[in-house]
């Protein structure tokens, strides 16, 4: 859902920020790997040790660059399959980087097994539902769902619960609770998607081999 509205959004907003970096001669590609290594540095140096705030942060300063990169090839005219594998490959090595680091905390100074493993449901979850809608697509299905929680919603529910949750280290009491229901929600809401597409994928699947079957066109 965010992804309809919220990516519209930030491209326009961004465009002017993508045009100079093509003015400076920065390739696509090199900002998909500087906001990748930002993300990834922002979510295992700060978040193992607790440091929410400063952590989200970080990496909402490179998180944008998922935004950039698209719009950057399709300004030069250059959107390539090389350059929609290697954002999207990328973008689950952040994802894993966020959830990873989380999990670190908790199985460390955290000290809660629970949420630590809540925290890595959450990492293997989100990349099973990339998974499906990638494997159902391969094999010439639509995949016609959104879910419930995708990634743009995985990351901003997590993000903003970690940065706010940060925010106990500065004094706001109670505060720190925010980061375990957010967690909580991005697990349940990623298991209620991969339902959602593995049944439409199943369904799909099904009609498909229905009008390929012999005699198909015969009876319709």
């Amino acid at each position: 859902m965010l992804n309809k509205y919220a990516r519209a959004f930030f491209t326009r907003v961004l465009t002017p920020f993508a045009a100079f970096l093509l003015r400076r001669g920065v390739s696509p590609d090199a900002v998909t790997l500087v906001g990748t290594a930002g993300v990834m540095a922002g979510a295992l140096v700060f978040f193992p040790r607790g440091e929410f705030f400063w952590g989200t942060i970080v990496i909402t300063l490179f998180v944008f660059s998922d935004l950039v990169d698209g719009n950057m090839a399709r300004q030069a005219g250059v959107s390539s399959r090389w350059g929609a594998f290697l954002d999207s490959t990328l973008d689950r090595v952040a994802d894993s980087a966020v959830f990873g680091g989380i999990a670190l905390w908790y199985a460390g100074r955290g000290d809660d097994n629970v949420l630590c493993a809540v925290a890595i449901f959450c990492l293997a979850s989100g990349q099973v539902v990339s998974y499906t809608k990638a494997r159902g697509e391969s094999i010439g299905l639509p995949v016609a769902v959104n879910g419930l929680v995708e990634r743009a919603e995985r990351l901003v529910i997590t993000l903003v619960a970690a940065g706010l949750a940060g925010l106990h280290g500065f004094g706001v009491p109670h505060i720190d609770v925010l980061l375990p229901f957010a967690l909580w929600v991005v697990a349940v809401g990623s298991l209620v998607t991969l339902g959602q597409r593995v049944v439409t994928v199943r369904k799909e699947a099904a009609e498909a081999d229905a009008a390929a079957a012999p005699g198909s066109e015969a009876t319709s």
